[in-house]
């Protein structure tokens, strides 16, 4: 039985049948997005271990900020260092979250600075912590490179005036030297833009600071 369809009708049947093909192009896409969900980092990448790794590297830092800028009387080393205190709190906070967001522990079994090992260049090898062969990138205490021993943060603490000022500046320019190799193997190594980014950051702040802190060190 053939059936004839008045214009309006024929118009009605294309207008409901480019809806549906909408509406299939909707779901597959949709169930693409969801199939695709983002992935996160692993716990042995590049990317936690950076996270991981700078937090306790700039937690010292943070530390030593504040007992010298309680201790030395000058206004541009009072200032170096709270610089130096608040910028490296706000970036732990980043890779506390970014561990947080990536389910993942603020801590690990692996040993520390391991995720540097594919580091090419000048800070991903044994220039950095033990040279006596065992491939350790740590110091022969397990310190990671450019972190002050307990007693020197004791010898901080009980300094004042100029003592003071002098020896944090030799800690902290130690330790931003240590900061940048570690911000230069995570911005080669890290998989996220967040790792690559926050890594150049430090890299070329901590570079500035290094600078800034000889010209305050030869001026003592």
């Amino acid at each position: 039985m053939n059936i004839s369809l008045s214009g309006w009708q024929k118009r009605v049947l294309l207008a409901l049948s480019a809806l549906a093909v909408v509406a299939l192009f909707a779901l597959a896409f949709s169930a693409g997005r969801l199939s695709a969900a983002p992935t996160h980092p692993g716990t042995t990448s590049a990317d936690a271990g950076f996270a991981r790794d700078m937090q306790v590297h700039h937690h010292q830092a943070v530390e030593m900020s504040m007992i010298v800028r309680d201790e030395v009387d000058d206004e541009t080393l009072r200032a170096v260092a709270y610089d130096i205190a608040t910028t490296q709190q706000q970036q732990a906070g980043q890779m506390y979250a970014w561990l947080e967001e990536w389910g993942l522990s603020q801590s690990s079994t692996q040993p520390r600075m391991e995720w540097m090992a594919g580091a090419s260049g000048d800070h991903g090898g044994m220039q950095m912590g033990q040279s006596d062969g065992s491939g350790s990138m740590l110091e022969a205490d397990g310190r990671m490179p450019g972190m002050a021993t307990e007693q020197q943060l004791d010898e901080l603490r009980s300094a004042s005036g100029d003592d003071a000022a002098r020896l944090y500046l030799q800690l902290m320019i130690t330790h931003h030297v240590a900061g940048v190799d570690m911000a230069k193997a995570g911005a080669e190594l890290g998989a996220t833009d967040q790792v690559r980014d926050l890594a150049s950051k430090i890299q070329s702040g901590q570079q500035s600071e290094i600078t800034l802190m000889e010209s305050l060190l030869d001026k003592l």
